[in-house]
């Protein structure tokens, strides 16, 4: 990092915000890298930062709740949150229906709250209306393990409700519109799963794949999710989101992503860290609990003209494979 920087300067709390995504992305493409000379290797390095930048800028404004959008959510069914802790913030935004699941009722089972669940998130992906998903509870890395649901069920639900869409005559799946917010263990890799699963899922049933969804993890990758536990089971990171966007005032005319990968992460980022005072401003951070840090992850889409500046960056050729997706930070 100090010699991407020195090449590219940056805000130390902007360049904490994106040196995972940086280092992620440089990962992926560790071979051609490894091809370059070295000074040369940290100049591309530093302009993969700026690519990832570029995307944070063209992408910042997409709204995760804001007018008009229909939020689905999913809550743990044992010491979860209440209904209103969705219903109320994406209500203050102006969001047409609000639909919650969760099993709290005698009759209900584990089994039966998944398929409602499923089956609302197949009808709503086939409206018109822009979506988010929202799930908080307990995850693994290829379930939401609250209610045993595998990332195949849930991309094979939006994709059964997406191909229904009037605009998809063609086949053609656009989920350009659609946002899925995980709170749990794992989310990260869950996410990166359905990401995969949806690009294979078309791809075998013959559909032209225009856009992924947006998806934004409380918890980056190989890592656990924290909780306040106590009468209520309340997520760290999704706390932090009410806190932002729902307590204090005034409040924005929209949620985000740019507020997620940037404000919300900014606040996530004390959780297993410490900050180093000097004076009256904070110099720095100091790993106190590897185990508490979290650093949600937001993922988007990327669209033909940036993959062929991320090619071009690279030094690649024009037909060169990439991932469909960024991880933003």
């Amino acid at each position: 990092s100090p010699r991407v920087l020195a090449v590219r300067p940056c805000d130390p709390r902007h360049w904490r915000q994106i040196e995972p995504a940086v280092h992620h992305l440089a990962q992926q493409h560790a071979p051609r890298l490894a091809s370059l000379a070295d000074d040369e290797r940290i100049a591309t390095i530093a302009r993969l930062a700026g690519f990832i930048d570029s995307v944070r800028d063209a992408d910042g404004d997409r709204p995760v709740l804001a007018p008009g959008r229909a939020v689905i959510g999913l809550l743990d069914p044992d010491r979860g949150l209440g209904p209103k802790e969705i219903t109320a913030i994406a209500g203050a935004y102006g969001a047409t229906t609000t639909t919650i699941f969760k099993r709290d009722e005698p009759d209900e089972t584990i089994a039966s709250v998944a398929t409602d669940f499923l089956s609302a998130v197949t009808e709503a992906a086939a409206a018109t209306r822009p979506l988010t998903i929202v799930v908080l509870g307990h995850g693994l890395p290829t379930e939401i393990q609250s209610y045993s649901i595998r990332f195949e069920r849930f991309v094979d639900a939006l994709v059964d409700g997406a191909i229904r869409r009037p605009a998809a005559a063609g086949r053609a799946i656009d989920f350009t519109d659609v946002v899925v917010v995980c709170d749990d263990c794992f989310s990260a890799d869950f996410l990166i799963n359905v990401l995969s699963r949806v690009e294979s899922l078309c791809r075998d049933r013959g559909l032209a794949l225009t856009s992924l969804p947006a998806c934004i993890a409380g918890t980056n990758r190989d890592h656990y999710g924290h909780a306040q536990v106590g009468e209520k089971f309340v997520p760290h990171f999704w706390r932090d989101v009410i806190e932002l966007y729902f307590i204090r005032r005034p409040r924005p005319a929209a949620v985000t992503l740019r507020n997620f990968f940037d404000n919300v992460d900014n606040m996530m980022y004390g959780y297993g860290r410490a900050p180093i005072v000097e004076g009256t401003h904070v110099a720095g951070w100091r790993l106190v609990d590897p185990d508490l840090v979290q650093d949600p992850v937001v993922f988007v889409p990327l669209s033909t003209e940036q993959h062929a500046r991320l090619r071009e960056i690279l030094g690649l050729e024009a037909d060169a494979p990439l991932a469909t997706w960024l991880d933003l930070g």
